[in-house]
């Protein structure tokens, strides 16, 4: 088998992984596998936004009319229910990560290949803080912006009732979106096509586009936003070789986003409430 990346090289700056091109049959082993971890996770979620943006441009209805809603109550009037589904959806929408750790694990590699570990807490969690900041201010600004122009849709982050395990729920929400995106879509995806033998640049622009792609029932302003997210978040991965403090990044901005709304909704004109 292939030498793999285990470790960063002193300088912070990840091993390259070496690719199959001489193992044929490994590297069609790692192309179907690839294609099935995306088939069973953000790959399909990818066609179905696709699919329901479609629907929203057809619908005869303007784009800033209708509501895309993030964290939505699953049972009205029943918070008990709701609650176990989705602690229940979060789980099983993990599945795909457990699958990627079992891969890896596999193949001899594991998840210190991707930089997914607590090694570096300190880094981890300043840089993560850092682009959360850096991000989380820049998409509001594209989202405003795209609503204003007519070409995304109205998003609610959370139409869930007001009680007492709202806010744990939403903070478990946030940091499910974090590991699955960041985990998949960065860590396992770009280490895959480097061992593909793709160039960075080239894995680069697939990732940021499969993370603008899940993003498109929110429109195109969500579209784009998730784009430019995913080429800044790659190159940091492709960079450094760690994933965690992108997931810290990625959970900070959503449980923002999500707690955030929940406080000022009603409060300042901008944000949309959920619609009863």
């Amino acid at each position: 088998m292939a030498a793999v990346e285990h470790e960063p090289a002193p300088g912070g700056r990840p091993v390259a992984a070496s690719p199959l091109s001489g193992e044929p049959a490994r590297a069609e082993v790692l192309r179907r596998e690839v294609l099935l971890v995306l088939g069973l996770s953000l790959g399909a979620a990818a066609i179905t936004a696709a699919v329901s943006f479609l629907g929203s441009l057809t619908n005869g209805t303007a784009l800033v009319q209708q509501t895309a809603t993030l964290v939505a109550e699953p049972a009205p009037g029943r918070p008990l229910l709701s609650l176990l589904e989705l602690v229940v959806d979060m789980a099983l929408t993990l599945v795909p990560v457990a699958l990627v750790i079992h891969l890896l694990h596999r193949g001899g590699e594991g998840l210190r290949t991707i930089g997914f570990d607590a090694r570096r807490p300190g880094y981890d969690g300043l840089t993560g803080a850092g682009l959360a900041a850096v991000i989380g201010g820049g998409g509001l600004a594209l989202y405003l912006g795209a609503r204003a122009a007519g070409v995304n849709l109205t998003v609610v982050p959370v139409s869930l009732p007001a009680t007492w395990w709202r806010i744990p729920v939403l903070v478990l929400a946030a940091a499910q979106n974090g590991v699955l995106e960041e985990v998949i879509v960065v860590g396992y995806l770009l280490h895959r096509l480097r061992q593909l033998g793709w160039g960075d640049s080239r894995a680069l622009a697939a990732s940021a586009f499969l993370r603008g792609c899940y993003h498109l029932y929110q429109g195109l302003g969500g579209f784009a936003g998730n784009v430019v997210m995913g080429l800044i978040f790659g190159r940091i991965y492709q960079r450094y070789g760690r994933t965690t403090p992108l997931v810290v990044a990625h959970t900070l901005i959503d449980a923002v986003a999500f707690v955030g709304y929940v406080a000022l909704v009603g409060r300042v004109s901008w944000l949309p409430a959920p619609r009863s």
